[in-house]
Order: C-alpha cells, then structure tokens, then sequence
C-alpha cells in the first residue's frame, strides 16, 4: 500500500509538466468590427470611415455638400420656393465612368427637363450644367444607372450658379432640324461654355465631346419642354489635345435651335512648341 501511494506522488508533477501556462493568455477571437492588440491596446481592425467615397476636390466641388449616389439608386433634391430661377447641378466620380439620368419633376407626372449623362472619366471631366426651375416648387431627381462599383458624388445647389459669358449670345448659330454642327478647339483651352435654346418649341439635342476620331469623352443627351423657357446651359472640361464639341440636333426639321459654344478657360501658359503625340499642333 505504501509502494503504490509513493507511486502516484510521483506521476502528479511529471503530468504538471506538460500542462499549458495560465498566465499570458492571448484572445485570439476576431473582432469584425475593430479587433484589439492585446499588447498595445490599439485597435487593429477595419475604420468604419476608411470604406466611405468622398466628392474629389476639383472645379470647386466642396466634398461636404456632395451626396454619395450608389449604382443603381435615386436620390432628390427638393426646393419648395418658388423664388429659385434656376439650379446647378455637378456629377463627380474617383476617376471612374459616370453614367447618370437627370430629371426636373415640376407636378405629378410632369418632367419638363430630362437629360441622360455620360462622362469616361469623372475626375477628369466633371459634368457641370444648370437647370431653369421657373415657377417652382422644383425637385431634382438624380439616378446613377451605372454598376454598383461605380458610385458618384452629386451636388445641386441654388447659391452657387454658373453665368454664361457676355458675350456668348453673339456666337449664336441655327442648328436644323436633324443637322449638326463641330467646334473645334484649341489645347490652350481647358474648358468651354455651351448654351442650347429655341424660340419655345420643345429642344431635343444631343452634345459629345470628342477627343479623336468617334472617341466620345463626355454625351449628353438632353429634351426641355420649352427652350425658350428653359434653356440649357452647362461648362465641359476639355483637357488635352484635339477636343471637338459635336451638336446634334435630334428633333424634326420643324424644330430649329440656336446654339452657342465658346471657351470658358484658356490657359495662358500652354506652349505648343513640345512634341505632341498623334500631331495634334505644331512644332
């Protein structure tokens, strides 16, 4: 009896031995919303804000009066005075396509404004234009039709307005209908202005931005009850070389409009003695 009981002390701290250590335990539990270093204390994981998308700072864009519009949803701006005349609206995306409907609901059932927007690079050419919002009140319906990977930030806005040129009503010309017209430009010029109206017949266009042959940058393609009443007025970026700005005319022959391009910014340190690919201008 004692040889058996000497026997079993004697087993108890060899089996100890091989027994895990208590102290210095490490959780090893993953934390989805913001796991913890057990040695520092600091938090490891995701930041709920390092997924968000924010308006690119460009063209006077502010990212904190922008609305995020995911793929596929609608958002609206709604303005219930009546003393608004007209609204800005901007479109901007991280560099990727936009692809966005826009619509002026005025009423049940009533859409006198309605414009399909294309643009290959939202970064680089940021889709700006201004809605006329006579006898309000007025919502603005912007839809991203695009994929979901390609959300856009949207901004419309009544205090901060685009004004067309002085003088752009002199470089008006008459577009039939079913014609078109092209407006070349320089590289020197970054940007442009174009205002689209009729005598108040209903305006039915279709404005591209060229840069080559049928390389379409930026398509808009616009309809406005009244043109006369609601003219379109909108500022395209034109970046690099060899911008063509093509008007089409998408009515009847019985629906004549007037259109004016002109630049909006040249810049003025532009050099065309370098190389340009593709010859676009001179030595």
């Amino acid at each position: 009896m004692k040889l058996s009981a000497l026997a079993l002390l004697a087993v108890i701290p060899a089996a100890s031995a091989f027994s895990p250590a208590v102290s210095g335990r490490v959780n090893t539990a993953l934390n989805v919303g913001g796991s913890l270093d057990t040695r520092t204390g600091a938090g490891i994981g995701l930041d709920s804000s390092a997924g968000s998308l924010s308006a690119p700072k460009r063209k006077g864009v502010d990212p904190a009066d922008t609305i995020l519009v995911q793929g596929g949803s609608l958002k609206t701006w709604s303005f219930a005075s009546p003393a608004l005349e007209r609204l800005q609206v901007r479109l901007t995306t991280e560099g990727r396509p936009l692809d966005a409907d826009i619509e002026l609901w005025q009423g049940p059932d009533n859409t006198p404004c309605k414009m399909r927007v294309y643009v290959e690079d939202g970064s680089l050419r940021p889709f700006s234009a201004v809605i006329e919002t006579p006898r309000g009140p007025n919502t603005v319906a912007i839809r991203n039709i695009g994929q979901i990977e390609f959300p856009l930030a949207a901004k419309v806005a009544a205090d901060d307005v685009d004004r067309p040129a002085a003088d752009i009503s002199s470089a008006a010309m008459t577009i039939q209908g079913g014609a078109l017209r092209t407006y070349p430009f320089d590289p020197s010029v970054e940007s442009v202005q174009i205002m689209l109206k009729t005598d108040g017949r209903p305006l039915n266009a279709r404005i591209e931005l060229l840069q080559g042959p049928n390389n379409n940058k930026q398509v808009i393609e616009l309809y406005t009850e009244d043109g006369l009443d609601r003219p379109f007025f909108a500022v395209i970026e034109t970046p690099g070389s060899g911008n063509v700005v093509r008007v089409v005319n998408t009515a009847p022959v019985e629906f004549p409009m007037t259109a004016s391009v002109v630049p909006n910014e040249i810049n003025t340190d532009y050099s065309t003695s370098g190389v340009v690919i593709g010859g676009d201008t001179g030595w």
